[in-house]
Parts: C-alpha cells; sequence; structure tokens
C-alpha cells in the first residue's frame, strides 16, 4: 500500500492521477448511462409467482391489447342529482372518442346513488408519456362542463400508471439538488472556512454523477433497469458515504499537518491512516449490498448491484482522486483555522477526551444506561405494522387514490382493480361458481377467453390490496386449487401485492442473516480478533432496533403512516447496519493503532479523542443526507430516510461515543481476544489535560 499512496501524493505522479481520473470520468459521461427507467418501479416478481403467471397468460387472450380507464364521478358523498347523471351520460358519450372501438359502455350507478362509474376501453399506449397525454385528455374531457359540485377523477390501473410516473418525474433532480444543498451547509458548518467544503462536494459530486452511468451499465449487463427510485437512493447513498469518507480523510490529513512539515507526506502519512478504515467501511457496505442479488425481487437486486457499485465509486474517488485534488492547494485551503506544523493537539482537551475519561471511569453504569436506553426504543419495534395499501402510499393522495377510495365507499371495495383467474376453458363455470361462494368475494362473472383458457373476474368486498383481500386471494387459490383438471391460478393487483409481500418476506429471512454474517467476517479479518467484532456487530443491531421503534414511535404520533411498507423493514436494515458499523470502525481501528503504545484503555480515550469530532459530523450529514429522501411524494421512501436517520443518530452520539467505549474499558485487553495487545512502546498516563501522543516530528519519513 505504500507505493500506492505514494504514487498517489508525491509530487512528480499525483498530476497524472489526476488527469488520468479526469480524461477516464469524461470519457464514460460521453457514453452515457444506458438503459434507465423514469417511471415507477414495477413489482419485480419472479416468474414462477402466481401473479406474473397470470399476466404472462393475459396475453394471450384476444383482450391483451387493450386496457380501460375508470372515471368515477361523484359528489363528496351526496346523491347524485337528473343533472349529474345527464352530465354523466354526455361525458361518457364525449369519452367515446377516445375508446379504442368508439364506444362507451353506459355508466355503472352506485346502489346509494353516491357515485357513477364510466369505463373507457382503450388501446394499450406505448409508453408512459403517449400515456400521460392521454390521461390528460381523459381528464379534460369528464371534467367539462360539469355541474358545480360534481367531480370526475380517474383511477384505476390507468390511473394508477400514470399518477406513479408522476411522482417519480423530475424526481431525481429534486432528490440530488436537495442533497447537494444539505451536504454543503453541513460542509461549511463542519469546516467553518469559506472553501475548503468545495474541493469534497465538487469530487463527490462527480462520483454521484459517474456511479449512476456506471451503475446502470453494470446493472444492464445482468438484464436490469434501474428505474428512479433506485438511482434516487444511490445518490444519496454516494453522497452520504462518499462524504464521510472525505471527512475522515481531510480530519487525518489536518492531524498530520500538525506533525509533518511537507503536505505532500502529510497526506501519504493520513491516507496510509484513514485508508484501511474506509476499505473496510465501504468493504463492508458493498459486501451488504450485494446480498440483495440473491433476493427474488428484482426491485431488491437492482438496489443491490446499484448502491454497491455506486459505493465502489466514492471509495476509489476518497482514497485517489480527493487526496491529489486537495494537494493542489496549501496549507491555506484550511484558513482561517490553517493546522500549522508543530501547533499542539487540543483534542484530548475537547468534549470527547472529557468524554472518554468520564466513560472509561464509569464503564459498568455507562454501559447499563445505553443499553436501557436502546432497550427502551426497541420497544416501539414489537408494536410494527407493515403492509401498505396502493392507496396508502402516496405523502399526498394523488387523483387516483381519490377516486379508490369513492371506490371503495359507493361499490364493492374491489370495484376498481377485480381478481383476475385464469382457468382452462372448459372449466370456467364452475370455477365461477366456486369462486362466488369464497366468503369476502362480491361477485364472479365469465370474462375473456381464448378457446383454450379463459378468464374469470373477480370483484372483491375487501379494499384493495388490505390483510383482507389478501386473506379471499389466499382463499380462492386454495378453493380454486382444488378442481382438478382446472389448472386455475389467482392473479390481478391483490394477488400481486400479496406475492410481492411473501416475496419480501422470503429475502428478508435471506438477506438479513447474510448480512450479519458478512460483516461479522469483515470485522474479524480487519481487527483479527473475534470479541471487539461480535460486541460491535451486537451494539449496531442493537441500535436498528432502538431506531426503528422510535421511527414507529414518529410515525404513529406525528406523520399518522398507518403501517410500514413491505420492504421498508430489510432496505433500512441493509442500510443501518451496513452504514452504522462504518463509525465504529472508523473508532475502533484508531483504537487498534492507538492501542500499540499507549494500551487499550488509554489508546480508547485518545481515539474518541481524535476522531469524536469527524465522526459525529459525518453522523450527522449521513443522517440529514437520508432524510432527504422525505422531499419525494412516497411513504416508502420517507419511512426509510426516517428510520435510517434516526438509526445513523443513535450510532453517532450514543453507540460509538458512549456504549462501544464502555464495553471496551471493561473488556480491558480481552477486547482484542483471542489477539493478545503488545504495545510497542509503555502505555502513556492519561493526565488532567489530556492524553500525549507520540510526537512524530523527528520521523525520518517525513522530514
Amino acid at each position: 500500500m505504500r507505493r500506492l499512496t505514494t504514487f498517489i501524493t508525491a509530487r512528480a505522479t499525483s498530476w497524472i492521477v489526476l488527469v488520468v481520473a479526469l480524461l477516464g470520468t469524461a470519457a464514460l459521461f460521453a457514453i452515457g448511462p444506458g438503459t434507465t427507467s423514469e417511471s415507477a418501479p414495477g413489482p419485480g416478481l419472479p416468474d414462477t409467482a402466481e401473479s406474473v403467471q397470470v399476466s404472462e397468460l393475459q396475453t394471450t387472450l384476444p383482450s391483451a391489447d387493450a386496457t380501460s380507464a375508470l372515471l368515477v364521478f361523484s359528489r363528496d358523498g351526496d346523491s347524485l342529482t337528473d343533472d349529474d347523471l345527464a352530465a354523466v351520460g354526455e361525458a361518457a358519450t364525449d369519452l367515446s372518442a377516445l375508446s379504442r372501438d368508439g364506444f362507451v359502455p353506459p355508466p355503472t350507478l352506485s346502489d346509494d346513488s353516491t357515485a357513477a362509474i364510466v369505463v373507457v376501453p382503450l388501446e394499450i399506449a406505448d409508453n408512459i408519456d403517449s400515456q400521460s397525454e392521454r390521461a390528460a385528455e381523459l381528464r379534460e374531457i369528464a371534467n367539462a362542463p360539469l355541474p358545480d359540485g360534481l367531480t370526475a377523477l380517474l383511477t384505476g390501473a390507468e390511473g394508477f400508471e400514470v399518477d406513479l410516473s408522476a411522482v417519480f418525474d423530475g424526481a431525481d433532480f429534486t432528490l440530488l439538488l436537495t442533497t447537494v444543498i444539505v451536504v454543503a451547509i453541513l460542509l461549511i458548518v463542519t469546516y467553518r472556512s469559506p472553501w475548503l467544503w468545495i474541493v469534497p462536494l465538487v469530487v463527490i459530486g462527480t462520483a454521484d454523477g459517474l456511479a449512476g452511468i456506471v451503475a446502470a451499465r453494470v446493472a444492464s449487463l445482468i438484464g436490469i433497469t434501474l428505474d428512479a427510485s433506485v438511482t434516487g437512493i444511490l445518490s444519496v447513498l454516494v453522497f452520504g458515504a462518499g462524504t464521510n469518507y472525505a471527512l475522515l480523510l481531510i480530519a487525518r490529513y489536518r492531524d498530520e499537518l500538525r506533525l509533518i512539515a511537507d503536505r505532500r507526506h502529510a497526506m501519504e502519512k493520513a491516507l496510509r491512516g484513514a485508508g484501511p478504515a474506509i476499505i473496510a467501511s465501504g468493504s463492508t457496505v458493498v459486501l451488504s449490498l450485494l446480498t440483495l442479488l440473491f433476493a427474488e425481487l428484482t426491485g431488491n437486486r437492482a438496489l443491490g448491484i446499484a448502491c454497491a457499485t455506486g459505493i465502489l465509486v466514492a471509495m476509489i474517488f476518497a482514497l485517489i482522486v480527493l487526496p491529489p485534488t486537495l494537494l493542489l492547494f496549501g496549507r491555506g485551503l484550511f484558513w482561517p483555522y490553517v493546522p500549522k506544523f508543530g501547533s499542539e493537539d487540543r483534542s484530548a482537551r475537547g468534549v470527547w477526551g472529557r468524554l472518554g475519561r468520564f466513560v472509561s471511569l464509569r464503564p459498568i453504569a455507562v454501559a447499563i444506561v445505553g443499553v436501557l436506553v436502546l432497550g427502551g426504543l426497541a420497544l416501539g419495534a414489537t408494536q410494527v405494522q407493515t403492509g401498505l395499501a396502493q392507496t396508502e402510499r402516496f405523502i399526498q393522495a394523488p387523483e387516483a387514490v381519490q377516486g379508490q377510495r369513492v371506490i371503495a365507499d359507493s361499490f364493492a371495495a374491489g370495484s376498481g382493480s377485480p381478481t383476475a383467474v385464469i382457468v382452462n376453458a372448459e372449466y370456467a363455470d364452475e370455477a365461477a361458481g366456486v369462486a362466488a361462494v369464497v366468503d369476502g368475494v362480491d361477485s364472479a362473472t365469465v370474462g375473456d377467453g381464448d378457446g383454450e383458457i379463459t378468464q374469470v373476474n373477480v370483484v372483491l368486498s375487501a379494499a384493495a390490496e388490505t390483510e383482507e383481500a389478501f386473506d379471499v386471494v389466499r382463499e380462492l387459490r386454495t378453493e380454486l386449487g382444488s378442481i382438478e383438471g382446472a389448472d386455475a391460478l389467482v392473479g390481478g393487483l391483490d394477488a400481486q401485492a400479496l406475492d410481492v409481500s411473501e416475496a419480501t418476506r422470503a429475502d428478508q429471512n435471506l438477506v438479513i442473516p447474510l448480512i450479519l454474517v458478512l460483516v461479522l467476517i469483515v470485522l474479524m479479518i480487519l481487527l483479527r480478533a473475534i470479541l471487539a467484532p461480535v460486541i460491535l456487530l451486537v451494539t449496531v443491531v442493537g441500535s436498528y432496533f432502538a431506531s426503528l421503534g422510535a421511527s414507529w414511535l414518529l410515525f404513529q404520533t406525528v406523520f399518522d403512516f398507518p403501517a410500514l411498507d413491505t420492504n421498508v423493514v430489510l432496505l433500512s436494515f441493509l442500510f443501518l447496519v451496513a452504514l452504522g458499523v462504518d463509525y465504529n470502525i472508523f473508532l475502533v481501528t484508531r483504537a487498534n493503532e492507538e492501542a500499540r503504545t499507549l494500551g487499550t484503555r488509554d489508546g480508547m480515550i485518545r481515539a474518541l479523542a481524535a476522531t469524536g469530532g469527524v465522526i459525529t459530523s459525518a453522523g450527522i450529514l449521513l443522517a440529514a443526507v437520508f432524510a432527504v429522501l422525505g422531499v419525494l411524494p412516497l411513504i416508502t421512501l420517507t419511512q426509510i430516510g426516517i428510520i435510517v436517520c434516526v438509526g445513523v443518530l443513535l450510532d453517532t452520539l450514543l453507540v460509538r461515543t458512549v456504549i462501544v467505549p464502555a464495553l471496551a474499558f471493561i473488556a480491558g485487553d480481552r477486547f482484542w481476544w483471542p489477539r493478545r495487545l503488545h504495545p510497542t512502546a509503555p502505555g502513556v498516563a492519561v493526565a488532567d489535560a489530556g492524553l500525549a501522543r507520540p510526537d512524530r516530528s523527528s520521523e525520518p519519513s517525513v522530514r
């Protein structure tokens, strides 16, 4: 590693690194990202899922090239008047101009006369842009003119697709702009310099742009297209992790500038000191993300490969591009707080050094209090409920959701999204009869067929994508599956949501243990110990459950979210464990380094004093960056952002600063078991003024 760090920082070769990085980045930007999607993410179920099989079979039916739009007319719960019904009939006639066959069936009036549905048969649109244009025409025709108080809402599959696409329209730009602003503000506050913050922001911003291109190319090699939700999380992750790596390196560089006169030698020393921690940290995140490649859902696999690629790019830029970029400027880059050669290290007298000494005097009491805090917060996790219906996934309900709610209030709740059952043609009537008597089914009618298979349309009484609807789908699959020779398959929106929920549960059961094993292995290799890695992993998992409990309390009392979306538990666990262990890696690798001369107790205090400020800044920055996901109107991303934000703050301010040091003080030299600690110099006592650190100004290698 010494040769590489010398090449990156030496006067004769550092410019080569920058030129090669610049040319390579420009070439990749010129090539472009390849295939990406600006639309909403699809379900991503495997081909073996029953709902997917139904969708495939539906393509062989005569109506395969057709879809329909649902327009629901209502008067805020009041009964429709004769004038209203006349206007609805006129609208249906006008809408026939957009129908695939020039005809729109008569409106369907609810039993209580509070709503009417107009179904408009349509051709399947080639792309989301043409679909959105057609939706705008449908809305314009349906709403003009109408009697005062009567409204028309576009809903159903057509409405949801358009509204979901609108949610992600321009989402990447909004998310990126907000992220850049948040990172810039926090870097300015951290460095208190008018220009130092610009260097890491530009380097990591370039890494983010490059990560999007490389990730899309890598994903396309395995047949995956990245959608807007994945690219949004990718940007947040690259900015958050990349800036953390930059903060750690720059903080170490500032320390070495006090001890070494030549800034290039100081950067080389900083790179050798911070590099292993950054590599271990990044490797932990990358390996954790790659476990998603074993997931059933395509969306999880896409997120795993994209974000793992992004972290690799962020690591490369932080370790290879950032050092020579910083070296283009002198010590004045840190103005007005310029680290002068030979100046005193005041970190031990700061708040983190004092905290370390306090914890070292009462480690058992501090550890007990810390564990009680985490345990108390984790109690909230026992009340967590999962599963959001399609109408509950938006911060602000779009038109399709409002229309679906009107249908659920006035008609059978499942009218807007009937369940599709595919059976062999000769069993269609029998299947419809069996389905009709299943508890929770409002109606079952024989629909389209091609002579070999027939679709039976089943309307459920329960609202779409609720646990009640899932129970009915399970019962339908059981009852229809018992018809010998029918080969019945149950699909549709509710069946698809059920399949996604079960696939997500399977992904959790597989991926979460893999993440824990991989993180433990990386920590063992890094620290060459067993006890310390186990302690670190347990504390991070504890902070995850604490953050889940605390976040659930916020969701219930402040945000009024009914439940967590199905994939929130897995993704928040992944990000929190992988990223949360980073701060423990930064602290404990420094403690391991300092313990060689100071011993375990004093080495941990020195490490906490030296890294406390930068790790706290990094944690606050990462928490703020993930909170930025809340600018998007999807509850799923908001929930992930808040859980990770709360968890990172707990890791930064409680676990890493209090609980881990307390446990290390309790364990003593056994913390590094089975490795025996052999200090290379006598331990240096902790004085009231702080910890002394060996003076490196006389080392031959830094002259």
